[in-house]
C-alpha cells in the first residue's frame, strides 16, 4: 500500500477525477467541523463496510486527523481485498488546517 503525506495529497487535490475519492475516516462530528471538498465521511470503524462500494474508484485516498486512524482504516480495507488504497498517513487533517488550506464546513 502506498503511503503519501497531507502536503502530496494537497498538490494532488484540484487535478482529481470522478474515479478518485478522498475518504475521511474521522468522527462525523470532526468531519462537520471542517473537511477536503469532495470527501466522503466513514468512520475508521466502519470501512470495512463500505469495502464493496470503494472498489468502483481508480484510487481511494484515506485520511484523518493526524494519521494513525487512516493507518486502520486503510489496512482494514486492504485486508478486504482492496488495492486501490492510499493511505495519507503523514500530517492529515491537523496539518491540513495548520496550513491554511481550504476547508468545507
Amino acid at each position: 500500500m502506498e503511503h503519501i503525506s497531507a502536503d502530496e495529497l494537497h498538490n494532488l487535490i484540484s487535478n482529481l477525477t470522478s474515479d478518485v475519492l478522498v475518504l475521511d475516516v474521522r468522527s462525523p462530528s470532526e468531519f462537520n467541523e471542517g473537511h477536503i471538498e469532495g470527501a466522503q465521511n466513514t468512520p475508521h470503524e466502519e470501512v470495512a463496510s463500505e469495502a464493496e462500494n470503494l472498489k468502483s474508484y481508480k484510487t481511494v485516498y484515506v485520511h484523518c486527523k493526524m494519521g494513525g486512524r487512516a493507518k486502520m482504516a486503510a489496512e482494514a480495507l486492504q485486508g478486504a481485498g482492496l488495492e486501490n488504497i492510499v493511505c495519507v498517513s503523514d500530517g492529515g487533517m491537523q496539518r491540513w488546517a495548520d496550513m491554511g488550506w481550504s476547508l468545507v464546513k
